[in-house]
């Protein structure tokens, strides 16, 4: 029987969203009786700290947080992003006119270009690069332009490389650093350069930060610690990864007023904003001890180090990240990133994320996840131990 409804050009131009694949792909291995170990998603696997979920139970209990919340978000959430932002970042910000309050900084992302991007319009998109840039941008009857993340330049793309027609006519340019799939950090310099060519163009420059303070090394910068950011920058960010909160869903958006406003009027049209439980449970992370990010970190550094001397012994090519908890790894020579993944499920049963799968920039490589305990990882590596590329 013929379908009845047909879907629209937009979705039909949007390719299947990479983690449902990897999910199909990691069922099928389970029915088989695979015992599989997943560095797939990067969901942590740290429960959320305890006095964030006893703020949460006490704060679902008052009668005034089970109501329509405000649409930018409570003020006294807004006011803890800004604590957070000048503890941890030296950051100063407006609660009131530069901080909104997200579903997840996901939400945010995808919502941005519908405020700023007509039909036939670009964005700028790092490649490889979280999926949702390109796909928000086909929502929004735009055109993403594909910037590649070059091993040579340290995964940082190569403005000059952008076309001029293109450049004239990009409303956008997504960022991701501490990055995701790459792990790879940068440098104040390129963070500058990236600011000053958006302002030039008149480009708002939305940094995805949702791993900002997940690191091992020298703690990496917010953007809107550079002058001049605020000029053009909105910088998103998550309570996701910092506090091992993704089910929760909620972040924050800050940093430009203007794109904020724009933001802020698509969400009015399409949600009704979070939950005011959830909220106070956020202030509650972002006003607790730092203690709970360090102690992450420690746990991950563990983690990252067990990994990739395994990978490194089994001879494999490995980007040893100094943020993240993803580790990139440079697939063998005569394999593409899904064939290796495939040969890493079938004959190892270890699932990991082919990098085509986040663009045409990651092929040739694959990324682990590290959100798996030790002896789960220590279970991998002797898996790998004399297995043939």
């Amino acid at each position: 029987m013929a379908e009845r409804f047909e879907f629209s050009e937009r979705l039909n131009a949007m390719p299947p969203y990479l983690f449902a694949e990897i999910d199909r792909m990691k069922a099928e291995k389970i029915k088989e009786g695979v015992d599989v170990i997943d560095f797939g998603v990067g969901d942590p696997d740290l429960p959320t700290p305890d006095h964030i979920v006893n703020a949460l139970c006490e704060s679902a209990r008052k009668e005034e947080n089970q109501k329509y919340p405000s649409y930018e978000g409570m003020l006294s959430f807004r006011e803890a992003v800004a604590e957070y932002y000048m503890r941890r970042k030296g950051v100063k910000l407006d609660p009131e006119k530069e901080v909104v309050s997200l579903i997840g900084s996901k939400e945010g992302i995808a919502h941005l270009p519908l405020a700023f991007v007509n039909r036939g319009d670009y964005t700028l998109v790092p490649d490889p690069g979280y999926p949702v840039y390109h796909g928000a941008t086909l929502l929004a009857d735009g055109k993403p332009y594909h910037m590649i993340l070059e091993e040579e330049r340290g995964f940082t793309p190569d403005f000059d490389k952008i076309p001029e027609d293109v450049v004239r006519n990009a409303k956008i340019m997504f960022l991701n650093y501490p990055n995701n799939p790459t792990s790879a950090v940068c440098d104040k310099e390129f963070i500058k350069s990236a600011i000053d060519f958006c302002y030039d163009n008149n480009i708002i420059l939305a940094h995805d930060a949702a791993y900002t303070d997940i690191y091992f090394e020298e703690r990496p910068l917010s953007f809107l610690e550079i002058d001049s950011a605020f000029d053009v920058v909105v910088e998103f960010n998550s309570l996701s990864k910092t506090y091992n909160m993704t089910g929760w869903r909620i972040g924050f958006a800050v940093g430009n007023e203007t794109a904020l406003q724009g933001l802020l009027k698509v969400k009015t049209n399409v949600d009704s904003g979070v939950f005011q439980a959830v909220q106070e449970a956020g202030i509650a992370a972002l006003l607790g001890s730092d203690d709970v990010i360090e102690r992450n970190n420690e746990i991950y550094r563990e983690r990252r180090d067990k990994l990739v001397n395994g990978l490194e012994k089994a001879g494999l090519k490995v980007f040893v990240p100094k943020a993240t908890f993803y580790v990139w790894c440079k697939v063998p020579d005569g394999y593409g990133s899904m064939d290796f993944a495939k040969k890493l499920l079938n004959d190892a049963g270890i699932l990991v994320t082919p990098g085509i799968g986040f663009g045409e920039g990651g092929e040739g490589f694959v990324r682990f996840a590290l959100t798996r305990n030790v002896s789960v990882i220590e279970k991998a590596v002797e898996r790998l131990e004399g297995f043939e590329f």
